[in-house]
C-alpha cells in the first residue's frame, strides 16, 4: 500500500486561515476523488487537482488536530495583522489627501 493510500485524509485550503477535512476515496498522479464529511450534507463525490491538498492524515482526527493547532497558529498574527491595516488605511488616506490637495492647487492656479 502507497503512502498516499494510508494517508486518505486530506486538509483542503478553504479560505485564509481555514482548511476542510475532505476524504480522499480515490486518486490519481494528478486529481482526487472524495468528500467532506463535517458538511451538512454529503453530496456526490468531488474532483480537485492533487496541489489542492494542502496536508494529508492516516485518520481524521488527525486531520482535525492539525487544522485546530494551525488555527490557533493563524490568531497569534491577528494583532499584528490589525496593526498593519491601520496603517496601511493611514497611508491611503494620506495618499487621497495629497491627491485631492494636487488636484484642487491646479485648479486654483498653483
Amino acid at each position: 500500500m502507497s503512502e498516499r493510500t494510508e494517508r486518505p485524509w486530506a486538509l483542503m485550503r478553504h479560505h485564509a486561515g481555514w482548511a476542510d477535512v475532505f476524504h480522499i476515496e480515490s486518486e490519481t498522479a494528478d486529481s482526487i476523488t472524495g468528500f467532506y464529511p463535517d458538511r451538512e450534507t454529503v453530496g456526490p463525490p468531488v474532483n480537485y487537482s492533487v496541489r489542492a491538498v494542502l496536508a494529508r492524515f492516516e485518520t481524521m482526527e488527525a486531520a482535525r488536530a492539525a487544522r485546530e493547532g494551525a488555527v490557533l497558529e493563524w490568531r497569534k498574527h491577528d494583532a499584528g495583522v490589525r496593526d498593519a491595516e491601520d496603517i496601511l488605511r493611514k497611508a491611503e488616506k494620506a495618499r487621497e489627501d495629497a491627491w485631492l490637495t494636487c488636484l484642487r492647487d491646479a485648479a486654483n492656479g498653483g
